[in-house]
């Protein structure tokens, strides 16, 4: 029984995980990420609220559970 609840858990976790990776923005920016700036705009000071900063969190939070579950799943009382 808790072996099908944590294989349930892990697929959910992994589609969750995938498509917050999918659905973020490529942050690759060429020689201009090199030179780091000063200026500070409205994006940078709000950058906490913004989709790309949920999605990141939870694509953070579902790899951290993603670890739990496969940690969970080697112990001796799930096999």
């Amino acid at each position: 029984m808790l072996h099908n609840i944590l294989i349930i858990a892990e697929v959910i976790v992994s589609i969750v995980m995938t498509i917050s990776v999918l659905l973020q923005p490529s942050k690759s920016q060429g020689l201009t990420g090199f030179v780091p700036t000063t200026t500070g705009t409205f994006y940078s000071k709000n950058k906490s609220k913004t989709r790309e900063a949920v999605l990141s969190k939870i694509t953070i939070i579902s790899s951290i559970l993603f670890g739990v579950i496969i940690l969970l799943y080697q112990l001796p009382i799930f096999k």
